[in-house]
């Protein structure tokens, strides 16, 4: 599980009045309490490991806070994220890109409907921050522009 997904599980347990919040994808789990320390537990095949991982929130706010750099351009609807036209075709942008203001940067797909998002900003593509095709929230930083 990467390091967006867990900051997101973060924040929304942060927001919550929830104590514990646990996620399953495919063989990974994370469960994320609020105090000092967090348990990850990975099932690969059949090799298990279960570890603790210290994540005090000042500490992992900072961390995060270096990875994210520039200016954001969040999600103005809640939909499926595509960085591509149509499955055949090139991603909108990548990675190292140079986009000026109002150039189309992704597509959001919502009640059947495709939303070109524009981007806010001119400069490069520090990140992409979220996956081709999955599910993304109304405010969720979507890419990182500098």
């Amino acid at each position: 599980m990467d390091i967006r997904k867990i900051k997101t599980l973060i924040e929304m347990l942060e927001s919550s009045n929830l104590n514990e919040i646990e996620v399953s994808q495919g063989e990974e789990s994370v469960r994320i309490s609020k105090g000092t320390t967090s348990q990850k537990d990975l099932t690969h095949g059949s090799i298990n490991t279960s570890e603790t991982i210290d994540l005090r929130k000042d500490t992992f706010k900072q961390e995060i806070k270096k990875t994210i750099d520039g200016n954001e351009i969040k999600a103005p609807i809640v939909g499926t994220f595509y960085r591509k036209p149509s499955p055949d075709k090139e991603p909108f942008v990548k990675i190292g890109d140079n986009i000026k203001k109002g150039d189309v940067i992704c597509i959001i797909e919502a009640m059947k409907m495709m939303n070109e998002i524009k981007s806010d900003f001119e400069g490069k593509v520090a990140a992409i921050e979220i996956n081709d095709g999955q599910p993304v929230e109304y405010g969720q930083t979507i890419f990182i522009i500098q």
